[in-house]
């Protein structure tokens, strides 16, 4: 995954956030050196952020096929990811844990796999939590990352989905592309096509909520195009409302 080098235009209103410790910025940046430790710390926080349940923690394979992560870290060198992750290991930002779950289990759940905490009370309790029993971690661990397959273009979703390219539309393709992330394509030409909205004005509308209001908004099920319901009035104030 390659990034393309525009200019940033900023951030939305609205735009989701990610919390970092204000210690890590006073404690553990001015000690750091190696810019793949950096980012492999900044992403950390990020990816761990974006985990359901407990106890959350990250897998060497995930961050590994992490398009993004590894984007990153493209210029740093091959090693750019093992080498982030085993110092910000031994600085204390993340904590480590090597298991091995049940074999019996069989598959590739049941396979050695390094796990990575942020080292935070909730990850230090994790980590001690399953240093402790490790038995049925085989159904904690998330399943092997799917081989990366190239991603179709803009242009090939829109064929795809949508119907045949004409010179206006490719035009407003080119724009898009130059307006909103390259990762945002995919999951909002699916939404239009689960919706059976499948034109091009509907799948703008997603994206430009998604610039205003953060990727994550969009709820499965949800149709932007319908117009919210209109809150009502009962009793004696009720015609002073019209609808």
């Amino acid at each position: 995954m390659e990034l393309e080098q525009e200019r940033f235009e900023g951030f939305p209103p609205g735009a989701l956030a990610t919390v970092i410790p204000n210690l890590f910025f006073t404690a553990v940046l001015p000690r750091i050196n190696d810019p793949a430790e950096l980012v492999v710390s900044l992403y950390s926080f990020f990816a761990d952020h974006r985990k359901k349940g407990q106890p959350r923690f990250l897998t060497y394979a995930e961050l590994a096929a992490d398009d993004i992560l590894v984007a990153a870290l493209g210029s740093l060198g091959e090693d750019a990811l093992r080498r982030g992750l085993d110092a910000a290991v031994e600085r204390g930002t993340l904590l480590r844990l090597d298991v091995e779950p049940d074999s019996a289990a069989g598959g590739p759940r049941a396979q050695a796999q390094e796990l990575y905490f942020l080292n935070t009370p909730a990850g230090r309790q994790a980590v001690a939590a399953i240093e402790a029993n490790q038995e049925g971690l085989e159904r904690l661990l998330p399943p092997p990352p799917e081989p990366r397959e190239p991603k179709p273009n803009i242009f090939e979703l829109y064929e795809q989905n949508v119907g045949a390219l004409t010179p206006l539309i490719a035009e407003e393709l080119k724009d898009a592309e130059k307006a909103y992330p390259a990762e945002w394509f995919l999951p909002a030409f699916r939404i239009a096509a689960e919706q059976n909205k499948r034109s091009w004005r509907y799948i703008v509308a997603i994206l430009k909520r998604w610039e205003a209001e953060g990727p994550d908004y969009e709820k499965a099920g949800r149709d932007i195009e319908r117009p919210g319901r209109k809150p009502s009035l009962s009793g004696r104030y009720r015609h002073l409302v019209r609808h």
